[in-house]
């Protein structure tokens, strides 16, 4: 079964959490707000740490907000640690740092935004309340004043997150106008907390999704990572589809709901993506596994790895549908789309690799390969081998119980090769018998393109028959080399 995220209690049972939560909070705290109160200011825990706990969920790092400005939050710290630091001055954020415990206090904010991008202009605010106002959801619009632990709850967010709903503070057209980013945090917490969408914030998600035009490819990355490392990815990657997000972000995406007519029958790409993606994270390891969950390469190879069939439908003669090549089309497109979305290269890499290997295995079940064959697909597939296997087991939805587990067995197959493959020869780090400096003594010939042929001559060689013995190389190389002087 695919992992999702637990279900909230009910409000009772918060309500009552509540009462005595606060009296756990690590005794510093209680040393840095009196430090705050006795300079005459506010202090208050805010965000996502409060929600969390509520949750049942613990952090070691604390985000506060208080009526103090930036200035004065930097003195009041450094009386409590000296290991201070100010990176978020400019929007009123000082950092700081007590043995194990990491906080971060801002002042009170009531941003106003240029309406052409993202970036907020500072301005800081005078009250708690204002601040939670200016906050995503009612569920991260929660705070606990300290040292008194007074609870504070404007905005219901105690009753929408017992009631697993994510809802904006203000109306939000206004919120997703201010900061659009916030649709895709949206979209987001659907997948990490399992919560739903409010019909209401939907809504104005779906108008404003142009909005999220503005928004910086890294920022948006950062939320899409976030998401498809949550426990219920399907329902975060619904949410960007229905609400039309992804037509801005990842439009290869619900591009995959291809139109199936009576005549020409095919599987239907957008669900039997989503499924796939559920699959793989089933079959993600614990952290001592070859793949531990959650794995983000894994995910995303998932979730792309057929984007390559739209562009190659084709409707065959007798009511078929095929998508030759897909695989490399859809590498392509992969490659394309993460460096638009700013993924780092050995991430982009990756992922594009397995896309563009992922239907290598079919064809195994109907014709058992030669070892020559395993070894191909092992060094092809490289570091990614693993998450080959994943994908490729993944890969498997059809709802023939048969064909599913036909193509299983020939997929256990395959890996009991290859781990004994792996037991007769080094399969894993496959070389030729002979490397460049003996290639060079035995041809008598300096570097260059000649020895890089030579090279790769051999290799075939090995990978077609399996080790061979320097002597056996030598004299393969020898004869390669006469035919091609002939």
């Amino acid at each position: 079964m695919t992992r999702r995220a637990p279900a909230p209690p009910p409000l009772d049972v918060l309500r009552r959490r509540a009462a005595g939560l606060w009296a756990a909070l690590p005794p510093e705290v209680a040393t840095l707000a009196e430090s705050f109160a006795a300079a005459g200011h506010e202090l208050a825990l805010v965000g996502g740490p409060v929600r969390d706990a509520f949750l049942g969920r613990s952090s070691a790092d604390l985000d506060f907000a208080t009526s103090a400005r930036p200035d004065e939050i930097e003195r009041l710290l450094k009386g409590w640690t000296r290991a201070t630091w100010d990176m978020g001055r400019e929007f009123g954020t000082i950092g700081g740092r007590r043995g194990e415990l990491v906080v971060e206090i801002t002042t009170y904010r009531a941003d106003e935004y240029d309406g052409e991008s993202r970036k907020p202009v500072v301005a800081f605010g005078h009250s708690l309340e204002g601040d939670l106002a200016r906050r995503d959801f009612t569920v991260n619009a929660m705070a606990v004043r300290v040292p008194s632990l007074e609870f504070v709850d404007p905005f219901g967010g105690l009753a929408d997150l017992a009631g697993g709903l994510l809802r904006t503070p203000i109306d939000p057209h206004v919120s997703f106008g201010d900061d659009p980013l916030r649709m895709m945090r949206a979209a987001r917490f659907a997948a990490q907390l399992g919560f739903e969408i409010e019909p209401g914030t939907f809504a104005a998600m779906s108008e404003m999704a142009a909005r999220l035009d503005i928004v910086s490819a890294e920022r948006v990355r950062d939320e899409l990572v976030k998401l498809m490392l949550g426990p219920d990815v399907r329902a975060g990657l619904g949410a960007l589809v229905d609400s039309g997000l992804a037509d801005r972000v990842l439009p290869e995406l619900p591009a995959l709901r291809l139109e199936v007519d009576e005549h020409h029958h095919h599987k239907d790409v957008y669900e039997h993506t989503l499924t796939v993606v559920e699959q793989a994270i089933d079959l993600e390891t614990g952290p001592d596994g070859p793949v531990p969950g959650p794995d983000l390469i894994l995910r995303l190879a998932s979730l792309l790895h057929d984007i390559g069939k739209p562009p190659t439908k084709r409707l065959e003669p007798g009511g078929g549908v095929s998508f030759h090549h897909h695989e490399v089309v859809g590498a392509k497109m992969t490659a394309k789309r993460m460096k638009a979305l700013r993924f780092d290269k050995d991430t982009i890499k990756a992922v594009q690799h397995l896309v563009s290997l992922h239907l290598r295995f079919h064809g195994y079940a109907d014709a058992r390969w030669s070892d020559s064959a395993v070894r191909r697909y092992v060094v092809d597939a490289g570091d990614q081998l693993e998450r080959l296997h994943r994908l490729t087991r993944a890969d498997v939805t059809t709802r023939n119980r048969r064909k599913a587990d036909r193509l299983s067995f020939a997929y256990d197959d395959l890996e009991h090769r290859i781990a004994e493959l792996r037991e007769q020869e080094e399969v894993d780090a496959i070389r030729p018998d002979l490397d460049g400096t003996q290639i060079m003594a035995i041809l008598e010939i300096p570097p260059g393109r000649e020895v890089g042929a030579a090279y790769k001559h051999l290799l075939e060689l090995r990978m077609e028959h399996g080790p061979l013995g320097e002597e056996r190389a030598e004299a393969e190389l020898r004869d390669w080399w006469k035919a091609r002087q002939a």
